[in-house]
């Protein structure tokens, strides 16, 4: 019995205990607060019902009529009212106003409450902080904050009017797109496309398909591209086209600065310069307009046709500087460097490096020079040309130079050496050249009657100087000279070639094709290096001359080059 009982009394307790504690801490019931999708009706002057009418279903609403839903207020003159389906029909002065940001103004809105959906028609006007949308119809879905036009619509802000047929904007990520007759236009330029996305919030614009920017003398076509009015950027792909006066710019990207002034392309860039009638082809190019500098790169060539023959010139770089712009005497150099080599129908050239200086129009080619022209060949040290009306005028071959002309096949060449020449020109013809210093030729004369080598005729002299017509020897002159004559079968293997004969056929560009082929010379036919004496050393300036200044022996001129040429006769 007292174990029964002890049993007993313990259930108790805990019975006790347990409703103790539910009594302590009762559960709190989980409720699910309902969200109120409701319109609401604020206020109407007149509110009656035609249960026989064209709406019996509607409340009808006149005078200073307003609603509220989920934080937006809608007014108007009059209304149907469906408060069975959470709808109405607005008329006269419609005005939706969400938050402090948004408003819709109408002269009739379909609001539909469990969509979301306001469907205005006729003088619609959005303002969205500070940007306006002018149109005849739009869906504006608050669900998703989208405005939808279809009938043609105007988009203003302080700085862009764009148009279009079709668009949509989005009032939460400051978003709009743009389709068919698209026309962006500000104080700087005009923009047509096909689709536009414009950013509200950065006034940048992404066009898609066929587009054109036109801004005073300036036009850019392009398939993609973006245009920030603000800085005045421009990015562009899809091989676009950037066209400024008499300039033209082609690539497959193309990137500018409107402010800066300056452009960069990418992929096949085409540079056109049509009124000096030249192209700059290459991968990579790089364009400053105030500097006036240019840089290209990667397959670059240079193609000039203001004469009647193309010249094309490839190097690995080149680089274009300008001086006193903005000025009457404004000029540049063009450099073009490393493994140059040029092509034009009756001329080619292959050398290190070259510059063109249009101030003086001198063009320079340095490092092994070789030139050609029909069968003759010309190399050197240094070649410079000097223009005249962009027409060759001169000639200077300086050091070690060589000048080979080719007879016929049978490996007959006329051949002159010496340390320095100097070619004259007449309409692009040569009318006169001059060897000067340690002077030694090869020359075969040949019968007018029947065009057989007389012989061959050694000569070795200080100065010498020849005059041709059409291209055809008329008279040599010598000082001081000394030579040889020898039968055509009396000739020492030893006086066919000068010691520094090579005939560079090998290296020679074929057709504009083959510039970009690079051929190095054969061992054993390098120009030999000329020694220099090096720079005098000192310790200050006591002696009146700096540490880096170069001694009179480091002239690119020889010593006999240095003095006065003889003039013309």
């Amino acid at each position: 019995m007292g174990g029964h009982r002890r049993a007993f009394m313990l259930i108790l307790c805990l019975l006790v205990f347990g409703l103790t504690l539910g009594m302590q801490a009762p559960r709190k019931k989980q409720t699910r607060k309902k969200v109120d999708e409701r319109v609401y009706l604020e206020h109407a002057d007149r509110l009656s019902y035609d249960r026989y009418g064209r709406k019996p279903d509607a409340q009808i609403l006149n005078g200073n009529v307003s609603f509220r839903h989920k934080g937006a207020k809608l007014t108007c003159d009059s209304a149907y009212f469906f408060e069975a389906s959470n709808s109405f029909e607005a008329f006269g002065h419609v005005r939706m106003r969400q938050g402090d940001t948004l408003t819709l103004n109408s002269d009739y809105a379909f609001y539909d409450g469990n969509e979301q959906m306001a469907r205005a028609r006729r003088n619609v006007v959005l303002k969205h902080r500070g940007t306006t949308l002018y149109t005849d119809s739009l869906d504006y879905d608050r669900l998703y904050n989208l405005g939808y036009f279809f009938e043609g619509g105007k988009m203003v802000d302080k700085e862009n009017v764009l148009t279009s047929d079709w668009g949509e904007y989005d009032t939460e990520q400051k978003e709009a797109k743009f389709n068919y007759n698209v026309n962006l236009k500000n104080k700087k330029f005009l923009l047509v496309t096909d689709t536009l996305y414009y950013d509200v919030a950065t006034k940048e614009a992404h066009v898609v398909g066929p587009s054109t920017i036109t801004s005073g003398k300036s036009i850019v076509n392009t398939t993609e591209g973006y245009f920030d009015s603000r800085s005045d950027r421009t990015r562009l792909f899809g091989r676009s086209t950037l066209v400024d006066g008499e300039k033209e710019m082609i690539g497959d990207s193309l990137f500018r600065d409107e402010k800066k002034g300056t452009a960069e392309g990418f992929g096949n860039v085409v540079y056109k310069d049509n009124n000096n009638k030249n192209e700059l082809h290459c991968d990579y190019f790089w364009y400053d307009e105030q500097k006036g500098y240019a840089h290209a790169t990667k397959n670059a060539v240079l193609v000039d046709y203001s004469q009647q023959d193309t010249l094309w010139l490839h190097g690995d770089t080149l680089k274009m500087f300008s001086y006193d712009i903005n000025t009457d005497s404004a000029w540049r150099e063009l450099h073009c460097f490393h493994k140059v080599r040029a092509y034009r129908r009756d001329v080619q050239a292959v050398c290190d490096s070259l510059v063109y200086n249009t101030k003086d129009s001198v063009l320079t080619m340095y490092k092994d020079p070789i030139t050609w022209n029909a069968n003759r060949q010309l190399l050197g040290e240094k070649i410079e040309v000097l223009m005249k009306d962009s027409t060759i005028n001169q000639a200077h071959v300086i050091g070690q130079a060589s000048s080979i002309e080719k007879v016929d096949n049978e490996n007959h060449y006329n051949q002159v050496s010496s340390k320095y020449m100097l070619a004259y020109f007449i309409k692009g013809e040569i009318s006169r050249s001059d060897a000067i210093g340690s002077v030694q030729t090869v020359y075969y004369p040949i019968d007018e009657k029947d065009s057989t080598f007389h012989g061959l005729n050694y000569l070795e002299t200080d100065t010498m100087k020849m005059y041709l017509q059409e291209r055809k020897l008329q008279k040599i002159w010598t000082n001081k000279a000394t030579g040889t004559t020898y039968p055509m079968t009396q000739i020492p293997p030893s006086k066919l070639y000068l010691p520094n004969f090579a005939w560079f056929d090998y290296i020679r560009p074929l057709n504009k094709d083959d510039i970009f082929e690079w051929r190095e010379k054969k061992g054993g036919t390098e120009l030999k290096q000329t020694r220099r004496r090096p720079p005098l050393q000192t310790l200050g300036f006591d002696q009146g001359v700096p540490p880096s200044s170069p001694s009179p022996a480091e002239s690119p001129l020889p010593p006999s080059a240095e003095t006065p040429m003889p003039s013309q006769e």
